[in-house]
């Protein structure tokens, strides 16, 4: 081989890795995007109610989110497992059955206790500080979508084996189908269309579980009936018990569930704190969030990529693999992330304008203070763009006990440390509390980027 020709074959696994991880994150993106979406939906609708009941909600969705994210984050574990168990290939059907199964016996145990908590939310929100009405009413809200968190833990389950086996595009068809089930659910149960009761937030809770429900029984019958995935015989016997196969899953999940708790419970104090500034504070803080959400989708979703793909590389023992899955994904990640924050920076009050009406006047102390709140999370969204596919790679390689502790201690140390000091000694109110979780996000970012570029001299990297 020739010295000119090296390059052009380094060039070559390059494109040949980049047009694999764009066609394994594409639907990945547009299927969290999905998700967004039906978040979004709740939070157009429920606003229509009001500022009054947009703020309970936030409370209540966000008290749920902190037991869900742990939840969901344990049944993640599954998916560098199974990425893991096709690159060996050897034997990888029933390793990846076993495994399949055994998320889906996670999640039912998980949501036991969360459950359990999730109950005694209005007991949890007073404590707390919260304002009594407000806490009632989000406890009406809880204790109808808190059931939602099942049949949406094996969904994630399925969405796993489908990435997995880099064929993500069923996970996309029923996000979008779930994305109208939720709009239609909600509408005729909120406002009391089709024949339905009024339910108002209530209405809401159990929209979601309708929606969660549907999505879950429409990937069974994929899973059960599609050529590609029948052989693996997913739902057969899945009663039988595997605990050598579920307590690897929790030895992998637990820090990523801790991980992932950590930081959706930095976003749920976030709104906590921002309930003791004002309810307008807080309904703010609401759109800014969902805003924020929509684009973290995408990189959220490369995330996803480079932990399979980082995961077969795993599998496989190979080193270059590995780098290239890496990088490109981390590439992707943050420069769309960089789009976005100058989109925000050029139109704020056209975005938050899709969430609420300008002409009314019960949303005009509200609107000032999230068009403030987008100017910071301008900055936070390039930090959690780099965070996050940080966080996926390093998934990929199996290593989560560290970057558990990185999220301790950025989230919640220096996020919820700062934003708390900045909002109420320095009395930058809710933009002191956004500046916190950017400056969280930016610590915890730097630091997964530093530990995956030191990945051979930390013994990550599996020896080929």
């Amino acid at each position: 081989m020739t010295t000119a020709a090296i390059p052009l074959d380094r060039q070559s696994l390059w494109r040949d890795e980049l047009r694999a991880t764009l066609a394994l994150a594409w639907p990945l993106v547009l299927t969290n995007l999905s998700m967004a979406m039906i978040g979004a939906v709740d939070v157009v609708m429920v606003g229509w109610l009001g500022p009054t009941e947009l703020a309970a909600a936030s409370l209540g969705f966000n008290l749920c989110m902190i037991g869900g994210i742990f939840a969901m984050g344990l049944v993640t574990a599954s998916s560098p497992m199974m990425a893991s168990e096709l690159g060996r290939k050897w034997n990888s059907v029933r390793d990846v059955r076993r495994t399949f199964r055994q998320s889906l016996w996670t999640g039912l145990f998980v949501c036991l206790p969360v459950w359990a908590v999730l109950w005694n939310s209005e007991a949890l929100l007073l404590a707390m500080g919260q304002l009594p009405d407000l806490a009632s009413l989000a406890s009406d809200y809880v204790r109808a979508y808190m059931w939602s968190l099942l049949p949406f833990m094996w969904l994630i389950a399925a969405r796993n084996f489908l990435s997995a086996l880099e064929k993500p595009l069923w996970s996309l068809i029923i996000g979008i189908a779930g994305v109208f089930a939720n709009a239609l659910f909600n509408y005729a149960l909120i406002f009391g269309h089709f024949g339905m009761p009024r339910l108002e937030l209530v209405g809401a809770g159990i929209g979601s579980i309708l929606a969660n429900a549907f999505m879950f029984i429409a990937m069974v019958t994929v899973l059960s009936l599609h050529r590609d995935f029948r052989r693996y015989r997913l739902f057969g016997r899945w009663w039988r018990s595997d605990w050598q196969r579920f307590r690897e899953m929790w030895r992998l999940g637990l820090p990523i569930g801790i991980s992932l708790g950590l930081e959706g419970g930095v976003f749920s104090v976030a709104a906590m704190l921002m309930g003791l500034i004002s309810a307008e504070a807080l309904a703010a803080h609401a759109v800014a969030l969902q805003i924020a959400s929509l684009t973290f989708m995408v990189p959220m979703g490369l995330g996803q990529a480079a932990t399979v793909r980082v995961g077969i590389g795993y599998g496989r023992r190979d080193a270059l693999m590995i780098h290239r899955a890496g990088w490109t994904s981390f590439t992707l990640g943050t420069g769309f992330m960089i789009l976005m924050a100058t989109l925000i920076l050029l139109i704020p009050h056209t975005l938050i304008s899709i969430f609420m009406d300008p002409a009314l006047a019960q949303n005009q102390a509200v609107i000032p203070l999230a068009a403030q709140f987008l100017l910071v999370a301008a900055l936070f969204q390039i930090f959690d763009g780099a965070q996050v596919v940080g966080q996926g790679m390093l998934r990929g390689l199996h290593d989560t006990r560290v970057p558990m502790l990185f999220a301790a201690f950025g989230y919640w140390a220096v996020g919820i440390g700062v934003g708390a000091w900045l909002a109420f000694e320095r009395d930058w109110g809710g933009a002191g509390i956004w500046t916190g979780l950017a400056t969280g996000l930016g610590i915890v970012a730097v630091l997964m980027l530093s530990r995956w570029l030191m990945r051979h001299r930390l013994g990550l990297v599996p020896s080929t």
